[in-house]
């Protein structure tokens, strides 16, 4: 077994400069998991408490020193470009109230970073979300953030990432492992050890393969650093899975050259893709604020306990 991980990163040298400082968010998919939700508003605006799941997104990749964000987007995503913009009258109004609070609050996401936006014109899958990045990232290596994958804010997985990006160049993927019930639902990879205990060698992917084909539980997650030799696979490859343009077909060719590295993360990572998942992370980062935490556990217990004795007395155990 590869040991995974930990929460914290290594420190870097001081005066040392990353290779890596531009980030990719795919933001164009439809949402169709949370409709009628996500008719008019996007899925990644969806609110993780009181901030869209996309901010948590650009938040993590900002703390981890990458100050240019391109969203590739589609049709109907305009809220996302108005949520990373200044908005004149709403700061101004909460001026006029001396609401400093919630002024920085509405002035953050602007401040993050240089966001710029592109629109994937089709629905061509994650493989040509990326190609879509081309023009703007250049020759240099990048980092593509899942917006229905979040990472806890407390783990260093993309800043461990990079190091790895900069020791071995290459690509790096994030992985996780996973019960074989699920490998179908993950690009799942191929591993050989290396000398550094949570990373790997990756020599093969396979997308969403079935628990009896997959090469091992360790599954990609929404985390990449990707170097720019994947603009040309991406563009040669044929459709995949799907009919779509799949970035796990890209990377595994480039691991049959020995250039893709993988990170084995066993921290804190939230699908908010997932209904279930999803209303479980709002509880979860719910009990972990100070304003509201105490409070919201202290009713979570009551209303848990309520559930409880409903069941007893109905004579049903209460679901996990």
């Amino acid at each position: 077994m590869i040991a995974p991980h930990a929460s914290c990163a290594p420190a870097r040298s001081a005066g040392t400069a990353r290779t890596v400082r531009k980030a990719v968010v795919p933001a164009a998919g439809l949402g169709t998991r949370f409709l009628p939700a996500t008719k008019a508003t996007p899925k990644e605006m969806l609110p993780v408490v009181d901030k869209p799941a996309i901010q948590y997104v650009v938040e993590e990749a900002a703390a981890a020193g990458l100050d240019d964000v391109l969203m590739v987007t589609g049709r109907h995503k305009r809220a996302i470009e108005d949520h990373f913009d200044n908005a004149f009258e709403l700061e101004q109004a909460l001026t006029a109230k001396g609401d400093a609070v919630r002024l920085d609050a509405v002035r953050d996401p602007a401040r993050l970073a240089s966001i710029h936006h592109i629109r994937q014109g089709e629905p061509l899958g994650l493989g040509h979300a990326v190609l879509c990045a081309r023009r703007h990232v250049g020759d240099q290596p990048f980092a593509v953030l899942l917006g229905d994958d979040l990472i806890d804010p407390r783990e260093t997985l993309l800043s461990r990432m990079l190091d790895v990006r900069d020791r071995h160049a290459g690509s790096v993927v994030a992985l996780m492992e996973v019960p074989s019930e699920q490998v179908h639902l993950y690009g799942c990879a191929a591993v050989e050890p290396t000398g550094e205990k949570d990373v790997v060698r990756v020599t093969g992917l396979v997308e969403k393969p079935s628990p009896q084909d997959a090469p091992s539980r360790y599954a990609v997650i929404g985390r990449y650093v990707l170097d720019p030799a994947v603009f040309d696979t991406l563009e040669r490859i044929p459709p995949g899975r799907g009919g779509e343009i799949q970035l796990t077909d890209a990377l595994q060719e480039l691991a049959a050259g020995g250039t893709v590295h993988g990170v084995v993360f066993d921290g804190l990572r939230y699908d908010t893709g997932d209904k279930a998942e999803y209303l479980r992370t709002v509880v979860r980062l719910a009990c972990d604020r100070d304003d509201l935490g105490p409070e919201f556990v202290a009713w979570l217990r009551e209303f848990v306990a309520g559930l409880e004795g409903g069941m007893a007395a109905k004579g049903r155990p209460l679901a996990a």
